[in-house]
């Protein structure tokens, strides 16, 4: 295969073959062949044994060979037909590389003769290599650079030569460049990129653009290269946060170094121009105390501190991050933290305008203080609710919110609560609940309103007669609940005339002390009894006071002796003649002595003993011990002196004991000398004994009279309480009425019946009543005025306690309604009563209103009579009015063979409530006393 020559380079190649020609001429030219590279095996090279003028025969004689110094076997020579041929692959470019002309050298040698012949063999090029870039290119370009800025690139290489080595370049499409060749001297070609478009790196950190080169050849080969366009970061942008705000909910109280968020922040640079670093400038509102923290690599914000709802619900946390770029740049947030409340603080109570102490008769109502209570929390926490300590008579009173009045609740007593410890309990609505207390002592001011009182009404004071002068002889005592000055208590007597004299003659009491001093010496003999008040008053304003009664009993001494009475005899000096017949029998009185002693008791006691005169004979008389009666021991006779003289000791039983001596002078006479009128003489010696009782016998008298008078002043008062006068004689019955009572209930119907209690001399007594109650065996004998009323049993049973006498107290009050029938009007009487203390005694009256005779008695029971009786029932026991004594009645069942409903018996109230064992001895004394009194009924 031939190839053409193109312009000077075909004539330098013609200029050279005619050298060679020339010169084969010469010394034998070498061949020229021609062949392309890259031709097959076996193609067709040249007849090089015809072109060299060899035969085909003779090539093995001749020993025909060829040789190659570097081609090796590329070449072969077919003997048979003496070609030339292509043996393996020619490759022009491994062979010649970048040189223009490329060939192949060969010697072929014949022998016999020797001849060497040259033959040389073009290898042509072929568009067989594609462009080549040889490295991978990256291109960095700062996102900074203008616009037009051109960048340099590498071109590729194509192994070819000629036309096919002639290279174009070609630039993928994109938006920021643009592809420019430059022709350098050695007429390569160079592509470049010029920037037509502002880069930002932070939108395209990176462009990759395809740049293909193209060869001159027949077809035209290519080849492409990647080029990694990297943008160069300017720190042109400054970092940002996720959110330009962040809201951060915390309970308060949380630990220290708790964390609070956790902050991002993103810069779009690179490099050190995105290196950022977090900073706090500033926490609104601003504190000296730094709150919170941010680690400035990490932007972690952590609690540096106590968060406290109370002194700040919210913080505003300025949070900046700069980069490390030059010049660096910042991006800012907020981080709004906001703090929940805990029941973290309890109440607190103010107590103000405490008015005290607090006077104890101060109205109810009055204010006493003004209590406020607050808690630092919000909401539930911050509710809080108050509370006194219960059992006072205080209480709060709401008046404003988380206001209140402690005001006073109930009447105040200082003598029962001298101090109140006030509790005031606020408690918040938190949960937990918290609560808080406040003690308030309360102090009450004392009020006089209390009397000096004394521990009893009535003192009993014993003093010994003829004490010395100004002795003490009692302190009274009266305590005054009160306090202070209320408390101070003053004693005085209440001034009185004991007699002809002033008290304050007698005793004196000590205003301070209560000592009651007797100021002159006590005669038992003139003042038994002084009875007196003291007066005990407070130094209160107004004063207060009570008084305070004080018997004193002056106890007899035995002061007084025997005083000797006439006609018996004067004192030791003075003596009387009695005359004394000689025939008068042993055991006869002769004479009597009398005396009295003006103390009492032992004191006045009195005994008498004859005394012997010394040397004397046996005296013919005795004296009586007790009684003072001189009488004979014997028959009197001629021998005994006809004047005797008796000394008479009278001796009291005191201790110790005083006496006086009688001197008795007795004239013994014949019977015939005797005075004629002894009778008048005993007239009158009996006229003076009656008037000169003895001591002992008037008190038995006065004991026995003030005791009857008693009974029948009380009696007689009943009876002239009642309207009825009596109609009967003495211890005659009465008529019987019909009485249709309701007697509280008691009977359904009474017959009324007088019975006078008889005491067998002198005149009957009507001072004593009693009725026996007649059951009617329909309710119509209660209007049948023919029926016959029951006789009682005439036993009347009278207790030694009822003679002794009876007093109690009188009264009047509201009794039973009298009812005269079925329609008929209802009359309400008062009935006399007498008050018993015992509550399960009874009471019986009549009815004022119907005379002293009505024997409709009404039984009541003690206070409140709980105990009514049934129809048909008798109460078993009532009291006489004005009397201790209890009135039984006993009542048998109709059918008993003895009536005993009519049976009344007299006894104490006190025996009333013995025991059952004692009543077998109680019944043998009733037995001994029923001789002592007995009753008889009017009616029989």
């Amino acid at each position: 295969m031939v190839s053409s020559w193109r312009g000077g380079l075909g004539a330098w190649r013609l200029l050279m073959w005619l050298l060679l020609l020339t010169a084969w001429e010469t010394e034998s030219s070498p061949v020229h062949y021609s062949v392309s590279e890259e031709a097959k095996h076996g193609t067709f090279v040249g007849r090089i044994v015809q072109d060299l003028g060899l035969e085909l025969e003779e090539l093995v004689p001749r020993l025909f060979r060829m040789a190659s110094k570097s081609s090796g076997d590329l070449l072969e020579i077919n003997l048979q037909n003496g070609i030339l041929f292509v043996n393996s692959r020619i490759d022009r470019e491994e062979l010649c590389g970048r040189s223009l002309e490329c060939s192949i050298h060969l010697e072929v040698i014949v022998e016999r003769p020797l001849q060497v012949f040259h033959v040389q063999v073009e290898v042509k090029d072929i568009n067989d290599n594609l462009p080549v870039f040889r490295r991978e290119q990256k291109v960095l370009i700062s996102e900074s650079a203008p616009l037009e800025s051109q960048f340099p690139l590498e071109g590729a290489f194509d192994a070819d030569i000629g036309e096919n080595s002639v290279l174009t370049y070609k630039l993928s499409l994109n938006e920021y460049f643009t592809l420019k060749t430059i022709t350098k001297n050695d007429k390569s070609i160079l592509p470049e990129l010029v920037l037509r478009k502002s880069l930002d790196r932070e939108e395209t950190p990176e462009l990759n653009v395809l740049l293909t080169a193209l060869d001159g050849g027949k077809p035209e080969l290519t080849g492409s290269i990647h080029i990694k366009i990297t943008i160069l970061d300017v720190n042109d942008n400054a970092p940002e946060f996720d959110k330009l705000g962040y809201k951060v909910v915390l309970f308060e109280n949380v630990p220290n170094d708790t964390r609070v968020i956790q902050l991002n922040a993103s810069d779009l640079d690179e490099g050190l121009n995105s290196e950022i670093t977090y900073g706090i400038r500033m926490i609104l509102p601003a504190s000296e105390k730094c709150m919170f923290s941010i680690d400035p690599k990490t932007g972690e914000i952590r609690i540096y501190g106590k968060l406290d709802f109370e002194e700040n619900n919210e913080y505003e946390i300025h949070v900046n991050a700069i980069d490390k770029g030059i010049p660096s740049m910042a991006g800012y947030c907020t981080v709004l933290v906001e703090v929940l409340d805990l029941n973290d603080n309890t109440p607190k109570i103010m107590v103000t305008s405490l008015s005290l102490p607090v006077r104890e008769d101060a109205q109810v109502g009055t204010v006493i203080a003004l209590v406020s209570v607050s808690d630092s929390d919000s909401g539930a926490n911050g509710q809080v609710t108050c509370s006194l300590t219960p059992h006072v008579p205080f209480k709060l009173v709401s008046t404003f919110k988380n206001y209140y009045s402690l005001v006073l609740d109930s009447a105040l007593d200082r003598e029962s609560v001298a101090n109140y410890e006030l509790v005031v309990t606020a408690q918040d609505g938190g949960s937990p609940s918290l609560s808080a207390t406040a003690s308030v002592s309360m102090e009450v001011a004392d009020v006089n309103d209390n009397a000096p009182a004394f521990a009893q009404p009535e003192y009993t004071v014993f003093v010994k007669e003829n004490n010395p002068p100004g002795c003490h002889i009692f302190t009274v005592s009266a305590q005054d609940a009160d306090a202070q000055e209320n408390a101070l208590v003053s004693y005085s007597l209440v001034e009185r005339r004991v007699g002809e004299r002033a008290l304050s003659s007698y005793v004196s009491v000590h205003a301070e002390s209560g000592k009651v001093y007797a100021l002159q010496p006590l005669d038992h003999e003139e003042l038994e009894l002084l009875q007196f008040q003291v007066s005990a008053r407070d130094a209160g304003v107004p004063s207060l006071g009570s008084n305070v009664t004080l018997q004193v009993f002056v106890l007899d001494e035995n002061d007084n002796a025997p005083a000797l009475l006439p006609p018996g005899a004067g004192g030791r000096g003075r003596a009387a003649s009695q005359p004394v017949a000689r025939s008068v029998g042993a055991g006869h009185v002769v004479a009597k002595v009398r005396a009295v002693d003006a103390d009492s008791g032992y004191n006045a006691w009195l005994s008498y003993e004859l005394q012997l005169e010394a040397g004397g004979a046996r005296s013919p008389f005795r004296v009586g011990l007790y009684t003072g009666e001189i009488s004979t021991t014997r028959a009197l006779d001629e021998a005994d002196a006809p004047r005797q003289r008796l000394l008479v000791l009278v001796k009291d039983h005191g201790e110790p004991a005083l006496a006086a001596t009688a001197t008795v002078l007795l004239s013994l006479m014949d019977s015939g000398q005797v005075p004629k009128t002894p009778s008048q003489m005993s007239a009158g010696a009996m006229g003076a004994e009656l008037a000169l009782v003895d001591v002992n016998v008037y008190l038995i008298i006065a004991i026995c009279a003030v005791s009857s008078l008693l009974v029948l002043t009380l009696l007689l008062y009943t009876a002239l309480r009642c309207s009825a006068p009596p109609t009967e004689g003495v211890c005659g019955p009465e008529k019987p009425t019909l009485v249709c009572s309701s007697a509280v209930g008691s009977w359904s119907c009474s017959k009324q019946r007088r019975q006078k209690v008889c005491s067998g001399e002198g005149p009957p007594k009507t001072d004593l009543m009693a009725f026996s109650p007649s059951l009617p065996q329909s309710r119509k004998d209660c209007f049948n005025l023919s029926s016959e009323p029951r006789q009682p049993n005439p036993d009347w049973r009278y207790s030694a306690s009822l003679r002794a006498g009876m007093h109690s107290s009188v009264h009047l009050e509201e009794a039973g309604i009298l009812r005269a029938g079925p329609g008929g009007p209802d009359q309400q009487w008062p009935t006399v009563s007498s008050a018993t203390p015992e509550p399960e005694a009874g009471e019986v009256s009549p009815p004022v209103g119907a005379g002293v005779n009505s024997n409709s008695w009404t039984f009541k029971y003690g206070p409140g009579n709980p105990k009514q009786s049934g129809p048909g029932e008798l109460p078993d026991k009532f009291i006489i009015p004005g009397s201790p004594a209890i009135i039984s009645i006993r009542q048998e069942p109709t059918n008993s063979q003895i009536d005993k409903s009519d049976f009344i018996t007299f006894g104490k109230k006190e025996e009333t409530k013995k025991k059952k064992k004692k009543k077998k001895g109680n019944k043998t004394q009733d037995k001994k006393e029923k001789g002592n009194s007995t009753t008889d009924n009017s009616d029989q």
